[in-house]
């Protein structure tokens, strides 16, 4: 390996950038030193390539879907997300309840319990999140998930769930007062919402749903997946600014490239491993790469530069030579 590097030492380096980015910004580190911490990390690393390039595992979805500024609008969102009474709500408790009454004083709790709620205001009191999975995923197990996931990441606040398992995508809506009962405040941030996917994975996982957190950079994803309220806006004709489908832009760019380099590194690393199992995982992210759609965003923009007959492979922008397109 390249200055004494062990493949272990650059999985953990460069893929700890794919799977888990600082949320600040720091100064570049060292290759770490192989050890037995190292060995662990790398193994994690390797679980992690494995189920989002080979076996594809589905991406679980947590969004944040609005927020109420005033217990009129949270009233609302409760009436919606419990189809009026209808479906049953669980609260942070484990309380379970039915029917409009039972909306109606769950209401009265949020406006009272702790600061008064006032029924219209301009500070948001209250979060709409929503905890998805794809078809076919046991419904019941993602509401368990959910469940523990609220437990984890949303403890001290107080919050109802209720699942939705009766449209195409099992999920779960949680609706969660923003202040908590030691007076502090939940304000997620980008650096949360990667924290909420993945502590949403790891519990499904727990119940043996295979499942991935990994980011839209590392994927090479290119669609833009728009707020809930803008989907809806648009379905009722009241959007007054759509926006193009696919995302664009600097950072855009930036963050994909950047994370395509690390697929680089990590797959020089893996095709001079000794263990065949590695160097059989470097096609597969070969593959993975060439397929992805910013790959084939980027090739076709090679293409329209280029009205000349081109050679049958085109090594992407930024990265080492292994990764490359095919045309």
């Amino acid at each position: 390996m390249p200055g004494g590097q062990t493949v272990d030492g650059v999985l953990v380096q460069w893929g700890e950038r794919l799977f888990y980015p600082p949320t600040r910004v720091v100064k570049p580190q060292p290759p770490p030193r192989l050890d037995t911490m190292v060995r662990r990390k790398a193994a994690v690393i390797r679980g992690r390539i494995v189920a989002t390039v080979t076996r594809r595992a589905p991406q679980v979805m947590v969004k944040v879907t609005g927020g109420g500024r005033g217990m009129a609008a949270i009233a609302a969102h409760l009436r919606y997300i419990s189809k009026n009474g209808n479906l049953s709500m669980e609260d942070d408790r484990g309380v379970v309840r039915d029917g409009k009454e039972s909306l109606k004083d769950l209401a009265d709790q949020w406006r009272h319990g702790g600061a008064l709620i006032p029924e219209e205001g301009h500070r948001r009191e209250a979060f709409n999140i929503m905890l998805s999975m794809p078809r076919g995923t046991d419904a019941k197990i993602v509401q368990c998930a959910a469940r523990e996931f609220a437990a984890a990441e949303l403890a001290g606040h107080r919050y109802v769930m209720v699942l939705h398992d009766h449209q195409a995508n099992p999920h779960v809506h949680l609706s969660v007062r923003a202040t908590g009962r030691d007076g502090s405040r939940l304000n997620p941030r980008k650096a949360d919402l990667h924290r909420w996917r993945e502590t949403f994975a790891e519990k499904l996982r727990g119940y043996g749903i295979e499942a991935e957190a990994s980011r839209q950079a590392t994927r090479g994803e290119t669609r833009r997946f728009e707020a809930l309220w803008r989907v809806k806006a648009q379905d009722e004709g009241r959007l007054s600014v759509t926006r193009p489908p696919v995302k664009a832009g600097t950072a855009y760019s930036k963050n994909r490239s950047e994370a395509f380099l690390a697929w680089a590194h990590i797959v020089n690393a893996l095709t001079q491993s000794d263990r065949p199992d590695d160097r059989a995982l470097a096609l597969d992210i070969r593959s993975f790469a060439r397929g992805s759609p910013f790959v084939r965003e980027v090739a076709r923009a090679l293409g329209q530069r280029r009205p000349a007959p081109e050679p049958q492979h085109v090594t992407l922008q930024r990265t080492r030579p292994d990764i490359e397109i095919e045309r």
